[in-house]
């Protein structure tokens, strides 16, 4: 039996940059700054101002007000990407077989939102008054739930929750699950819904974010000398994955081939990369080598990128060690400089950005990259502009609190 392949058919995004894919990656190439100062709450006496909000987002057009009413706005933002990207693969759950149809959606902190309101309502009004959604809000897992529910997938139905590595995660399970035969469809990404005090309080309190509230839109800057911090930003990305010869079968259009996954544990610090960014290279290294792939055929790197010192600069340096002398021929970009950090819908994101370089033959640039800084080594970051680049091979990366990395290898389609 002839080894599975799986492609990427439908692209699904909503993020500061807008709603659907299509605009986001116009916005992207276009080089617009999606984030800005936080408008969703008061910031005083917070030392970072600045997020990645998603605005004028209308849920009206994909759940009704009662279903609006019952469930989390990750939830909503999930539904939302999950559809865009069905429609974007021109599938519905009647035209797929549903127990071979499944979903990973992940979520690095899930219903944070209905935590925090729910806490009020239980020292306000007592036990009783605490919604009987308020599980379901919260967990992590139900954002795959309410998917799975609205197309009809009986399939795998799990989630994944691996802080900053949670999207590329999710679709790497996911690419496993079809590689392997438990299902020929999938739906997998990531949802983020923490642009709220808490969050963005918590964050600030680790000085993880930063304070670059006097240029908010030149808060981001991946690689650059002047980095402080990431930008916290919220959203949702979610890919179609499907059986090559079934997605060939159908007509599908197939912006790219999943070839390799690859995932690896720091054990060294609860928020710090491991030294030299000794994990983030094995996570690259496993990818490429199930990819069949040699370093030296790969032409796109999707950075972790998170402009935050220790991360750009370890990443970096684990590029380095992955590719030598072959990292000065490759083009380094990261999607965060416009879009910031989504947290665990991050990864999804940039490997659907991925997908569209793939398929398009051009990247996006690295925004705020204004003076390089000198520890990350790295030659081409695509400075400030977009650029056409003929890609047969790129990678993606993403790493999480708690020393998780993901790595995942894609490729021009050849039937």
């Amino acid at each position: 039996m002839s080894e599975r392949r799986v492609v990427v058919t439908g692209l699904g995004a909503l993020c500061c940059l807008g709603e659907g894919m299509d605009l986001v990656w116009r916005r992207l190439l276009k080089g617009d700054i999606g984030y800005g100062l936080i408008t969703k709450f008061d910031t005083e006496g917070y030392s970072s101002k600045v997020a990645g909000e998603v605005k004028d987002f209308d849920v009206g057009k994909y759940l009704g007000p009662k279903e609006s009413k019952k469930t989390d706005t990750f939830i909503q933002y999930a539904i939302a990407s999950a559809q865009m990207a069905m429609d974007d693969a021109g599938l519905t759950g009647e035209s797929v077989n549903s127990e071979r149809f499944g979903v990973n959606i992940g979520s690095g902190i899930g219903g944070i939102n209905e935590i925090c309101e729910q806490q009020v309502v239980l020292n306000e009004k007592g036990p009783k008054r605490v919604s009987p959604f308020f599980i379901p809000n919260a967990i992590a897992n139900l954002a795959s739930g309410h998917v799975s529910m609205r197309f009809n997938a009986k399939g795998p139905n799990s989630s994944v929750c691996t802080a900053c590595a949670t999207g590329t995660h999710a679709i790497g399970d996911a690419y496993e699950y079809i590689k392997r035969g438990i299902a020929d469809v999938m739906i997998a990404g990531g949802a983020e819904a923490s642009v709220m005090p808490l969050a963005v309080a918590g964050f600030c309190s680790m000085r993880a974010l930063s304070c670059r509230n006097d240029e908010p839109q030149r808060a981001s800057r991946p690689f650059d000398l002047g980095r402080d911090g990431f930008v916290i930003s919220e959203g949702s990305a979610c890919v179609i994955l499907e059986e090559e010869s079934q997605a060939r079968k159908r007509g599908a259009r197939i912006y790219c081939e999943l070839l390799g996954y690859g995932m690896s544990g720091d054990a060294f610090h609860l928020s710090h990369p491991a030294p030299e960014g000794e994990g983030a290279a094995r996570a690259m290294r496993s990818a490429l080598e199930r990819a069949r792939l040699n370093p030296d055929r790969i032409q796109y790197i999707n950075a972790h990128g998170t402009s935050t010192p220790l991360n750009d600069k370890y990443e970096s340096i684990a590029i380095r060690n992955v590719f030598g002398p072959h990292i000065d021929s490759v083009v380094i970009n990261s999607t965060k400089s416009m879009v910031g950090h989504l947290l665990g819908a991050a990864g999804a994101l940039e490997l659907a950005v991925v997908a569209r370089s793939i398929a398009d033959n051009r990247i996006h640039g690295t925004m705020n990259y204004d003076e390089p800084d000198p520890d990350c080594l790295l030659k081409d970051v695509a400075a400030n502009e977009s650029r056409d680049l003929k890609i047969q091979f790129a990678i993606s990366n993403s790493f999480g609190f708690g020393g998780t990395n993901a790595c995942l290898a894609a490729g021009r389609y050849s039937g």
